[in-house]
């Protein structure tokens, strides 16, 4: 009998919780439907100033429509935050609704390794070879290659590149790049790397008159163990600036020219 009496007081507790939650829920979004969009809150979530707070609102304005005076509940967030992934320099985004009639919007920005600078113009490269069109209203402090750039796209081109070939220069170039960063030394100490005619890296030190012809972006660890034993055995035997070129681009051989 014990048992009957409290499982009848269990089941009606919990059909009195039921209808209490119930009742919350439809009371909360008979409030939410009454709750309009007061305005627009944007956060950039990193140092890059590629895109403003003002530019997404202008991205939202022109590309999703009106959001402002809208049911808080008939604003699309995945549209929102599509419309601004769509963008060459945005990443990421984030949107969501508060209960007083905010929109919030969380940006995160393209992280940039290197520039390729042509003469007419030039693109940006993350760490995931992802290219992307530089912004007029902000330049990244990262490592310029210039020159006739081996890529085919064109400079308002955004994504990864669609050739094979695009795309093996590219990873090299990006993997040279860390390699360079990782080193602590040669970051540093290259501060100009050109692209000539031949498709030839050519690299120029920031102390010396020497111009390193580095080759196709392949077999990068070795040609940089024989730029090393350059500065190692060579500068000290003949002394600083007695070459004006260094080819590392054949295996396994140091060139110097006068």
């Amino acid at each position: 009998m014990k048992k009957v009496i409290q499982i009848s007081l269990i089941a009606a507790f919990s059909a009195i919780l039921a209808v209490l939650l119930a009742f919350i829920y439809f009371e909360n979004a008979g409030r939410r439907s009454r709750i309009t969009c007061k305005d627009l809150v944007v956060e950039i979530a990193d140092d890059y100033n590629f895109v403003t707070a003002d530019e997404v609102k202008q991205i939202l304005l022109s590309d999703y429509g009106a959001y402002l005076g809208q049911r808080i509940d008939s604003v699309n967030l995945c549209k929102i935050e599509g419309v601004l992934e769509g963008k060459s320099a945005i990443l990421k985004s984030e949107a969501y609704m508060t209960t007083d009639g905010l929109l919030h919007v969380a940006v995160t920005q393209r992280q940039p390794v290197v520039r390729f600078q042509r003469i007419n113009g030039g693109l940006y490269a993350d760490r995931n070879g992802f290219l992307f069109p530089l912004q007029d209203n902000f330049t990244s402090m990262v490592p310029v290659i210039n020159g006739k750039i081996p890529l085919s796209c064109g400079n308002d081109f955004k994504g990864r590149p669609t050739s094979e070939k695009d795309k093996q220069w590219l990873d090299q170039i990006l993997y040279m790049l860390n390699y360079m960063e990782n080193s602590k030394v040669w970051s540093e100490n290259i501060s100009q790397i050109t692209v000539d005619e031949k498709g030839d890296l050519i690299m120029v030190p920031r102390v010396g008159k020497e111009k390193f012809i580095f080759g196709k972006p392949d077999d990068i660890e070795s040609k940089f163990r024989r730029l090393e034993d350059y500065y190692k055995c060579i500068v000290p035997e003949k002394g600083k600036d007695y070459y004006s070129t260094v080819s590392v681009k054949f295996h396994d051989q140091i060139v110097c020219r006068k």
